[in-house]
């Protein structure tokens, strides 16, 4: 499952891993389980954005593989574009990439989403579904009930 050596997080706050900037990110024991916002991601992705980019963040046709599109995007420049969404003309071909910042599919897992594909351009993470994963910490379950509306 793995094909790099993982980064390891600068930090740790309730299950929630951070780099040295204070970026989300991921952690990947040397089993393979990954983090629970990391298997988050994952699933979220494929909820709402592999339809456009492709199954694993691999792209397609019709949009930009996503895992490469990170090796060279901030995570605010990543946050940006998928609440504002953007247009880009290349070519004579014009792609959107339409504003998901009502969504709260996507933006209650914002850093979920982000971390699995950072993990994927980080050739930290194969393609397919996580076999392995921490559970759910509580502090993932209340910000999701508070993002929903439930909490």
């Amino acid at each position: 499952m793995l094909r790099a050596e993982p980064a390891a997080p600068a930090r740790e706050e309730d299950g929630k891993f951070f780099d040295a900037e204070g970026n989300p990110t991921y952690r990947i024991k040397a089993d393979g389980t990954v983090d629970w916002y990391t298997y988050s991601g994952f699933r979220r992705y494929h909820g709402d954005c592999h339809s456009c980019h492709g199954p694993d963040g691999a792209g397609s046709t019709y949009a930009p593989a996503l895992a490469d599109s990170l090796k060279n995007m901030t995570y605010q420049q990543f946050t940006e574009v998928v609440i504002q969404g953007r247009q880009v003309a290349r070519s004579g071909n014009t792609s959107v990439m339409p504003s998901f910042g009502t969504n709260q599919n996507v933006v209650c897992y914002m850093d979920d989403i982000y971390v699995y594909l950072r993990a994927r351009a980080e050739g930290a993470l194969n393609r397919g579904r996580p076999e392995k994963r921490d559970e759910k910490p509580q502090a993932a379950k209340d910000a999701e009930a508070t993002c929903l509306g439930g909490g």
